[in-house]
């Protein structure tokens, strides 16, 4: 897998694009088919609505849950269309990463007149929020 920044910051500056061109008013669809439909043109591997397992704390398969993208293979991408991120969409992709025991994901926001970006990492030791130029606008 390339650079996890330098891939973060590529996939920032297409969804960024994508939301300029397209606004904030479609289906989460939409949004999805366009990024790794840009990601994929860009050279990247793109899996959509990716089954990902899930493993229970002894490392037990207890399921699974489609990844709206994986990109890379261990870049989890969450999107929505909310009118602003909320804590319960933060919740959700740190519980991904931790579940899937994957390090790296982005929840994107095409749903608000703001393009809302926010960049996760996950350790065994503790979550962190690491920023990625969030919240940028483009009016």
């Amino acid at each position: 897998m390339k650079d996890i920044k330098a891939l973060s910051d590529q996939v920032r500056q297409i969804a960024c694009d994508i939301h300029v061109y397209h606004g904030h008013g479609h289906l989460e669809k939409v949004y999805e088919n366009a990024l790794a439909h840009r990601l994929r043109k860009a050279g990247l591997d793109v899996k959509q609505q990716h089954p990902i397992q899930v493993y229970d704390e002894d490392g037990t398969l207890i399921g699974d849950y489609l990844a709206d993208l994986l990109v890379e293979s261990g870049l989890i991408i969450e999107l929505k269309t909310a009118k602003t991120i909320a804590p319960e969409h933060e919740a959700q992709i740190l519980g991904y990463l931790k579940s899937a025991r994957l390090e790296h994901g982005l929840l994107i926001n095409f749903g608000s007149f703001k393009f809302e970006i926010r960049k996760f990492a996950w350790t065994e030791n503790h979550r962190r929020q690491t920023p990625i130029h969030a919240n940028q606008d483009h009016e």
